[in-house]
């Protein structure tokens, strides 16, 4: 069979075109919702920021309140944490000890990053389990201003357990199959941050 020189060139099968374009469409999908998370995070900061201003106002100034701003604000301030802990778990912008890790070389980091993640996975599904096992008590209970059940508050749970885990076992998977980027050792090593930044994670 005769090897055509430019046969490396060609276009790809339409199978593996298929596959291609099926990546991309996920990819593009996974950074829309996480462009939605970030959003929806924008604006219960917003409105948790507006309703205790005020709030602070009408005591301060008028001797009155909205008493649904105080519960509704603690509320949005439960769920701005565990939405931002996904959003911050895929940035590698958590809390880390990049001063241990930055002395290790590839092999040693990599390492680091498969047990970090195994003990991520480990702790995010039992923190899941909890939240599923405390779910028939929260949904019988109601909040006593809002009357919301508070499985609205304490289920949010579900999705950071999920979403911690979920995020952990594709890095976990890529690892395994050497399919990490040299971007995302760096990261996990803080080589992607300014000394400033650094500072302040310390």
């Amino acid at each position: 069979m005769e090897l055509r020189p430019w046969s490396l060139y060609e276009e790809p099968s339409p199978a593996w075109a298929l596959v291609i374009n099926g990546r991309d469409t996920m990819q593009r999908a996974v950074d829309l919702f996480y462009k939605f998370l970030e959003f929806l995070l924008i604006l219960l900061l917003s409105g948790m920021a507006i309703m205790v201003f005020l709030n602070v106002v009408l005591r301060y100034g008028f001797n009155s309140g909205v008493n649904v701003s105080d519960e509704l604000s603690r509320y949005f301030f439960v769920w701005v944490t565990f939405i931002g802990a996904v959003v911050t778990f895929r940035e590698n912008s958590h809390v880390g000890v990049e001063t241990l890790v930055m002395m290790f070389g590839r092999r040693g980091r990599i390492i680091c990053m498969i047990l970090s993640n195994i003990v991520i996975i480990a702790v995010s599904a039992i923190f899941f389990w909890g939240t599923w096992k405390q779910a028939p008590i929260n949904a019988s209970m109601v909040a006593p201003v809002t009357k919301l059940p508070m499985i609205w508050v304490y289920g949010i749970g579900f999705f950071t357990g999920a979403g911690v885990v979920i995020i952990a076992l594709e890095r976990l998977f890529r690892l395994l199959t050497g399919r990490i980027t040299e971007e995302e050792i760096a990261a996990f090593a803080g080589e992607h941050m300014s000394l400033e930044q650094l500072s302040e994670r310390t």
